[in-house]
């Protein structure tokens, strides 16, 4: 049986007929994610980077579920990097993961008081804070034998990249639902990448998960992914289904037909001679 099958199996009570069908349809969509690009073998130890934002406390508790019948098996540990915000609720996340009795760690260092101090009022401060958080998740990994690195992207985020890529950086680049990090030493895996923001939302909602607000990113406004975010919000409300559309054809790419010469050898296509 794969890790997909195992995915249809059915949560605990105390929710709703209609939320157990959404919890079933979201562990069947991160079943066939995992088992499409074999993010998780036999014997795997996988780090959850759990924010205390909606979508890793998700795609913990989905991975919990999978666990408990996967036909393989692996091991979790909810990891969260505390950078030191003020006012920062440091007991939500150590009191929820002791309720729920999985392995979890808290990274402590301030990242807060370092991006505050470099980047100027006003700027964006996603790409520093992003990294620096990074390099403390994969230090952390490194070090404590991980195999597998969780992330909670989902197919919105997968979607918004490719445009903020393809309109601000000139680049055709979304987010790969599994990847190896450029030194080599870790492989990530994004679990989420088949499962929408928009159910997301309803079962985090329904799970009644103790989200914790960004103070850095949070805070800033008219950033470039928020208004990508906008465009494909309205573009959904006019063709309904056309973010998921488009994240098929990053499943679906023909090479030949863009124009990429590292890519595709158009040189070797000489015609009749």
């Amino acid at each position: 049986m794969s890790i997909a099958a195992a995915g249809t199996a059915t949560p605990g009570g105390g929710l709703s007929s209609t939320q157990r069908k959404l919890g079933a349809h979201l562990r069947g969509l991160v079943g066939k994610a995992i088992a499409d690009y074999e993010m998780i073998r036999e014997g795997d130890r996988v780090m959850v980077c759990l924010s205390g934002g909606k979508d890793s406390y998700t795609l913990l508790d989905l991975l919990m579920s999978l666990q408990r019948s996967a036909p393989v098996s692996f091991s979790l540990i909810a990891v969260n990097l505390d950078q030191k915000q003020p006012d920062f609720p440091a007991h939500i996340l150590p009191d929820y993961l002791r309720s729920l009795g999985v392995e979890h760690h808290i990274i402590e260092q301030d990242t807060y008081s370092v991006v505050k101090r470099l980047i100027p009022e006003g700027r964006t401060m996603c790409s520093l804070c992003s990294r620096m958080r990074r390099g403390a998740l994969y230090r952390y990994a490194a070090e404590n034998g991980i195999t597998r690195i969780a992330l909670g992207h989902h197919r919105d985020d997968i979607v918004e990249t490719l445009f903020l890529n393809l309109f601000f950086g000139g680049k055709l680049k979304a987010m790969a639902p599994k990847l190896q990090s450029e030194d080599g030493r870790h492989v990530v895996i994004r679990p989420l990448a088949y499962v929408s923001e928009r159910e997301i939302e309803r079962y985090a909602r329904a799970r009644g998960f103790p989200i914790i607000p960004c103070n850095l990113c949070g805070s800033q406004e008219n950033l470039q992914r928020a208004n990508i975010k906008k465009m494909l919000a309205d573009w959904e409300l006019q063709y309904p289904g056309r973010t998921e559309a488009i994240f098929s054809s990053l499943r679906n790419v023909e090479p030949a037909h863009l124009a990429d010469t590292r890519l595709f050898d158009f040189a070797a296509l000489r015609g009749v001679e």
